[in-house]
């Protein structure tokens, strides 16, 4: 899966693709190097962000997809509002990823089960603005696993078919660095949970304290991180993950053909 931020405040590439032409090229260029779903969004959901209107979002969303779908590229949309979902679905988008798992707009499990389309659940404590002050956990591992079962059961409540999830733990949303890796680690344990699993680090803040060797030392900027959201991709692909979601696809394209190439060995 790869990103298209049509942001300018995305943590790691705010505003490169803020302009319509230049996000369709890009999702084009990520589907040429091997993305096989583009995902396009038009709200930051970077620790610390505030929410954009509903029509700047839906100004920014719905003409890349438009334009992305036109040519052939499967494209998924990334928001929490059921009309910007509504709307992208109806110009071709044929995913939903909602990182508050249907939380954040009561509209959104009405729609996407109307559109009929795959939904992806996120594990997601509150919004960006306010998140960090839940990363809070006992049992980190515990906790998602049953914070998401609660989630999907609602979901599929409300009218989603279950063979339409796909699953989420949210690494970096109301989790510090510790809870982000234990959840990598144990990624077979979210797996079984019952559906595809989507795992969404690129370039993600717990990659830049891994990268600074966790000391006080500044951590390399998120676009130096693509090596380490490689490493995780072929963690995640080893331990069965149905996608992963990158800025930049190549070297993540590689490192997944490669982790197959080992299991297809032994």
């Amino acid at each position: 899966m790869g990103v298209v931020n049509v942001t300018p405040d995305s943590f790691s590439d705010g505003g490169r693709w803020f302009d319509t032409t230049a996000a369709v090229k890009r999702g084009l260029d990520l589907a040429a190097q091997g993305a096989d779903l583009i995902d396009v969004g038009g709200e930051s959901t970077r620790p610390g962000a505030s929410r954009v209107d509903e029509e700047e979002e839906l100004r920014r969303v719905v003409p890349v997809v438009r334009g992305l779908a036109s040519e052939g590229v499967t494209v998924s949309v990334d928001t929490m509002r059921a009309s910007v979902a509504a709307r992208a679905v109806a110009a071709g988008a044929l995913l939903v990823n909602d990182v508050s798992g249907g939380l954040a707009d009561p509209g959104m499990v009405p729609a996407v089960a109307a559109a009929e389309v795959p939904f992806v659940v996120m594990h997601w404590r509150g919004f960006s603005d306010g998140m960090n002050r839940l990363a809070v956990y006992g049992d980190v591992i515990a906790e998602v696993t049953a914070e998401l079962r609660t989630r999907i059961d609602a979901v599929v409540a409300g009218g989603i078919a279950p063979e339409r999830l796909v699953v989420d733990p949210g690494l970096g949303f109301a989790k510090n660095a510790e809870h982000d890796l234990a959840l990598v680690a144990r990624l077979p344990e979210l797996r079984a949970l019952g559906f595809p699993l989507l795992v969404a680090a690129s370039r993600k803040r717990f990659l830049g304290r891994v990268l600074a060797g966790g000391s006080d030392a500044a951590p390399p900027p998120a676009r130096e991180r693509d090596a380490a959201t490689a490493a995780v991709s072929a963690i995640a692909a080893h331990q069965g993950a149905w996608a992963v979601r990158v800025h930049e696809v190549r070297a993540t394209a590689d490192a997944v053909r490669v982790a197959r190439a080992v299991e297809g060995a032994l």
